[in-house]
C-alpha cells in the first residue's frame, strides 16, 4: 500500500509500516500544496491511504467520492501518538478507498 503523511504526522510511524511505501508531502515535493490539492495529487500519483493530524480536515474538504483513504490523528506528539501505536497501524492497514477514520491519541 502506499501512504503519504501529510505535514505534521509522525514520520516516527514509518518504522512501523514495513510492508507499506511510506512517504512525506514534504518527500513529494508537496509540502506547499493546500488540503485540497494535496489530496487530490495524492490520489493522481496512486496513493492508497492520506495520514494527517489536521482535525478538521472532513469540514474543510468535501471527502466525498475520495479514491484514497484518510486517517486522522488527533494529535502529532509522538510520545502521545507511540502509546497509541497499535491503533494507528490498525487504522492504516485497515483503510480502504474513500473511507474516513479519526485514532483519538
Amino acid at each position: 500500500m502506499r501512504i503519504l503523511f501529510d505535514q505534521g504526522t509522525p514520520v516516527a510511524i514509518r518504522p512501523y509500516l514495513p510492508k507499506h511505501d511510506v512517504v512525506t508531502a514534504r518527500e513529494q515535493g508537496w509540502s506547499t500544496l493546500l488540503n485540497g490539492e494535496l489530496l487530490y495529487v495524492a490520489e493522481e500519483a496512486g496513493f492508497h491511504v492520506f495520514v494527517t493530524t489536521d482535525t478538521h480536515l472532513a469540514e474543510q474538504q468535501n471527502l466525498q467520492n475520495r479514491k484514497l483513504a484518510i486517517v486522522v490523528l488527533s494529535r502529532n506528539r509522538w510520545k502521545s501518538v507511540l502509546a497509541k501505536i497499535q491503533e494507528v497501524v490498525a487504522a492504516i492497514e485497515a483503510a480502504s478507498p474513500g473511507t474516513y477514520t479519526k485514532v483519538e491519541i
